[in-house]
């Protein structure tokens, strides 16, 4: 056991640290709330595990340990949390944003813990900053209650009382660990940190390389950190992989193992020069300069690896433009959006046998044999979909001019105008009344415009300003790819005019691409594009993108991850596309915890079953996203914080986990959840019906109201029916509602429908 206070005294001095191989802070706000409030209650917050040793070993942050040394393995997140509010500020180890601990109040009145909200404190005594009494005590307070004598005593006692948790004795286990290796630590960690965050295979090998040489880490997040100051923003694995390329060709993480901490930072060293060459390439020759334009960063590491094998792969201005050519087309195809490392691999040994020809050649059989662009590909909508780049790409090299000043879209051109912002073409205010979301954010309908061009324009129709902009500056629309015919031009005939469009689209397209193949693509030697800044477009705040852009706020104001917005997500098998996922979190909602996230509000849209089956967890409403996250939070305030509680798997339900109890605690209900959730699940495993609209009934509803709304609709639901067809009608919410231990949570009309239905289709349940 060891005392909190002495706890917090170690880490402050450097005594107890965390492994470099540990994964930065991932817990959000309402986590921390929970682990205050078990601490106050002195309910159980689990064990600490240590590994004690003397030995050289890379740790996070810069205290450097003397001597033996204490290296926490389980229970960084509520170490950290408990140093981070009594103490004011995170642990030198600290990695994460600290905002999640900043604001948390205790209400004297109601003992809880809340954080800051000034509609409900301000004015308020009673709500009490639980940083500001640990760094004062509970004394200065008593001012605040004199006036109180009835409730002050009271009051102060349960001051008393939180001030006094750093007394609170911990369990805590060690690992005598002098001789233990890294790996067999690491080893240690995985197993017994069941239910926080597995180690991947970059972090295992990160950790290696770490322990031979601790600035690892440091040099390769100083490269990050530079690129996102450029505007690019890469993920350490990504980094990692890049350097693992040119180091030992392979795809496989496990190839580090044969590697010195020497050669890799060699190796590092290189990709990092692979890299800049060719963001200097996709920025200067084709106006990718930044993050939101940058596609197929996962194509990158093969660059590297080429220009490992082959030093003067962009010293040749045509073989450089092949490159470009084989990076863009493989950026469309979605080439890595499977299995990465298996399309790594091939393309690394294809790259070293074949160079950029081999890598073409590779690409094509993939696609068997078809690299065209059609104008279908221009079809998707939103700025996620794959082709936006290719729609942006084409405006910065293809001549595109302004509307407003006739200039071309270039930097140098521009002059102070350098902002492009994206424009709809038809306004949304002139087609939401007439054609669905997904017609009105038609790729089709985007161009690309100076601020001032594309506020002046607002919200006048194409019939209007077409005709003025032609007339001041000859030829700009043919520039912007806009059909000649003004017939096209009218609101009527907008599904034409998107037709007509892709087609002119897609012909620039292929002739541009076209060019780089080739090597006959004009300006290949000097010619560089300026950067120019996109910026985000104000006319962009209808209810939905309001919505969305609210709850990924919320989100982040709790801790989540920033996720990625209108984003394509690909079929790893085909390259399809199966969605544009207004927000997409590739990791889950907590970095590396749980099944990737998807916000899909166009399910028409999107191919939703196959996403499920792929593993991603779909969501189609921001309601059904919200209450999810509300609902793994009052999980995490229900159970204090037990050792599943280090990192929830926001996606535990949808992948079978047991759901959480409902409000209340009540037994049966809690049993009604699991059969709910029960159904999804062997309706999923047993006969191959996938229904993520069900799921998100579940979160969005309560498992109890999901079945109600059913029960209560005049007709079968899509589901039942699908599950009639698949013989297995025991998998309906009706067969659930007429089992005797849940029937009393239903209407008799309810259930009088359930047994009619049941009937109908011949279903023994009906009898009983």
């Amino acid at each position: 056991m060891t005392k909190l206070s002495m706890l917090l005294d170690q880490i402050e001095v450097g005594t107890v640290q965390l492994p470099e191989f540990q994964r930065g802070y991932v817990w959000n706000r309402e986590q921390v709330r929970a682990l205050m409030t078990s601490m106050y209650r002195g309910d159980p917050v689990g064990s600490l595990l240590m590994w004690e040793t003397a030995a050289e070993v890379a740790v996070t942050g810069g205290i450097p340990g003397n001597g033996t040394h204490l290296l926490l393995l389980d229970g960084q997140q509520r170490v950290t949390t408990l140093y981070a509010v009594i103490r004011g500020r995170p642990p030198a180890f600290f990695r994460g944003d600290p905002k999640v601990f900043t604001g948390l109040y205790f209400n004297v009145e109601s003992e809880a813990f809340e954080f800051y909200a000034a509609s409900k404190m301000s004015g308020d005594d009673t709500w009490i900053g639980v940083t500001d009494l640990f760094a004062s005590g509970p004394v200065p307070f008593l001012a605040t209650f004199a006036d109180r004598p009835d409730k002050g005593q009271r009051y102060l006692d349960r001051l008393n009382r939180l001030a006094q948790i750093t007394d609170r004795e911990l369990h805590q286990e060690k690992i005598d660990g002098a001789e233990k290796t890294v790996d067999e630590v690491v080893d240690i960690f995985n197993r017994v940190n069941s239910g926080g965050t597995k180690l991947s295979k970059g972090d295992l090998a990160l950790a290696r390389l770490c322990a031979e040489r601790p600035e690892t880490r440091e040099e390769m997040r100083g490269h990050l950190d530079r690129w996102e100051a450029a505007g690019f923003s890469f993920s350490l694995d990504w980094l990692l992989r890049n350097a693992t390329a040119v180091a030992t060709g392979q795809a496989d993480f496990k190839a580090l193992r044969g590697v010195s901490a020497a050669e890799f930072g060699t190796a590092l060293r290189t990709s990092v020069e692979h890299t800049d060459t060719f963001l200097d390439a996709a920025s200067g020759r084709l106006g990718l300069d930044h993050d939101r334009v940058l596609m197929g960063r996962s194509a990158i590491p093969v660059v590297a690896r080429l220009l490992s094998v082959d030093g003067d792969a962009f010293k040749d201005s045509a073989r450089r433009d092949k490159v470009l050519f084989w990076y863009i087309h493989s950026a469309l195809r979605g080439r890595f959006s499977g299995s990465t490392e298996t399309s790594l691999q091939e393309d690394y040994k294809a790259a070293a046998n074949s160079g950029v020809d081999g890598l073409i050649e590779t690409l094509e059989r993939w696609r068997g044999g078809n690299l065209d662009i059609r104008a279908h590909d221009f079809e998707a909508f939103t700025r996620g979909a794959r082709f936006y780049p290719l729609l942006y790409m084409l405006t910065r090299v293809m001549g595109a001019r302004d509307f407003g000043s006739g200039l071309e879209l270039k930097a140098e051109s521009l002059g102070k105008l350098t902002s492009l912002q994206m424009h709809h073409i038809f306004p949304k205010a002139l087609l939401d009344k007439s054609y669905s979301a997904g017609q009105v954010n038609a790729l089709a309908n985007f161009c690309f415009l100076t601020q001032q061009s594309n506020l002046e324009i607002g919200k006048k129709a194409p019939q209007d300003y077409f005709a003025e902009a032609e007339e001041r500056h000859p030829g700009v629309l043919e520039s912007q790819w806009i059909p000649a015919d003004p017939d096209l031009w009218r609101v009527e005939r907008y599904p034409d005019f998107l037709q007509e469009r892709r087609e002119l689209l897609a012909k620039a397209a292929r002739d541009f691409l076209a060019g780089l193949h080739d090597g006959t693509r004009p300006g290949g030697d000097d010619t560089e594009l300026a950067p120019v800044q996109l910026v985000t477009d104000p006319a962009d705040d209808n209810p939905r993108v309001v919505q969305v852009r609210e709850l990924i706020e919320e989100l982040q104001r709790d801790g989540y991850a920033e996720p990625s917005t209108d984003t394509s997500i690909g079929d790893p098998d085909t390259g399809r596309e199966l969605a544009v996922a207004e927000a997409f979190w590739p990791e889950g909602l907590q970095p590396g915890k749980g099944a990737p996230v998807v916000l899909e509000l166009d399910s028409d849209h999107a191919d939703v079953r196959r996403l499920t089956e792929l593993g991603y967890a779909v969501f189609t409403s921001t309601d059904a996203l919200r209450g999810f996250v509300d609902r793994q939070n009052a999980a995490a305030a229900g159970e204090a914080t037990a050792e599943s509680q280090e990192g929830p798997d926001p996606t535990e339900d949808a992948d079978g986990a047991e759901p959480v109890g409902s409000p209340g605690g009540n037994a049966l209900l809690r049993e009604f959840d699991a059969a709910m959730h029960g159904l999804y699940r062997r309706a999923r495993d047993e006969a191959g019906h996938n229904d993520p609209r069900f799921l998100n009934m579940l979160y969005d509803l309560t498992p109890l109201e999901t079945a109600r709304k059913l029960l209560n609709a005049p007709a079968v639901s899509d589901g039942f029916g699908d599950l009639w067809e698949r013989g297995r009608l025991d998998l309906t919410v009706e067969a659930l509602a007429l089992n005797t231990t849940f029937a009393p949570l239903f209407t008799d009309p309810q259930l009088s429908r359930a047994r009619t239905r049941l009937e109908q289709f011949g279903h023994p349940a009906a009898a009983s």
